[in-house]
């Protein structure tokens, strides 16, 4: 059904990018890094937790392992759209992604309790993550615009562009549409770099010259301590009235 790779195991490096070191870096990149077959998308993304947030509790106090399940789409979908439920994984600073396809409509029945529409060594694996945390449901909506691009000489080395990243905990299903609350500033970006040794030389220096440092980013856990802060706010709002 898919032409979307549905195991991944490598290195992701995170980069918050302003316009400005975004355009001195886009000119080292151009003469080896071209679009990916599915270069410009809008990916929308359904994060499921337990109902006191456990998953992205644990993975903000940065154990050595941790992990999210997740519900993937490249569009707004409808029910025949092809989706993909997702087991990401991070162990001693490699990530391990595994994931099955399957149409929107059976992604939720799945997710729900359902059997897989077919059986197979992840869909079991996922089967095992749903049953070990108890009352997994839907818990937050992040959608993102995405430039993706690979290297021409390294087709392995990638480098992403995640602007107007966007979350809601209302509304949690993607067929709603991407809308939601901002989670950086409109002239900045996440962008990350996947790769499964280390960063090339090339490109090392690219970044050090465009002044980009890595950082510790993950889009579902700022935009769970947002949420927070914004209930803090309202609860303050209410006192003060």
């Amino acid at each position: 059904m898919s032409a979307y790779q549905d195991v991944f195991k490598r290195y992701e490096k995170k980069y918050v990018v302003t316009q400005r070191q975004y355009d001195r870096l886009a000119q080292a990149l151009a003469p080896r890094m071209a679009r990916d077959r599915f270069a410009e998308s809008t990916i929308g993304n359904i994060y499921y937790d337990t109902p006191d947030f456990q998953l992205i509790r644990r993975s903000l106090d940065r154990p050595a392992y941790k992990e999210k399940l997740r519900l993937r789409t490249y569009q707004t979908p409808d029910a025949g759209t092809e989706a993909f439920v997702e087991i990401k994984k991070k162990y001693d600073h490699v990530v391990y992604k595994r994931r099955i396809a399957m149409r929107y409509d059976e992604a939720l029945d799945y997710l729900a309790g359902a059997p897989a529409p077919e059986d197979s060594q992840i869909s079991r694996e996922i089967d095992w993550f749903r049953t070990f945390y108890a009352g997994l449901r839907p818990a937050m909506c992040i959608c993102y615009d995405r430039l993706a691009l690979f290297d021409r000489y390294q087709p392995e080395l990638r480098v992403t562009f995640d602007s107007c990243i966007r979350w809601r905990t209302d509304a949690l299903d993607l067929a709603a549409g991407p809308d939601g609350e901002q989670l950086l500033a409109p002239d900045t970006c996440l962008m990350e770099i996947k790769i499964p040794e280390a960063t090339p030389l090339w490109l090392a220096r690219a970044l050090s010259e465009a002044g980009i440092f890595s950082c510790s980013f993950s889009k579902y856990g700022s935009a769970y301590q947002t949420m927070l802060l914004d209930r803090s706010e309202e609860k303050r709002g209410v006192f003060c009235a």
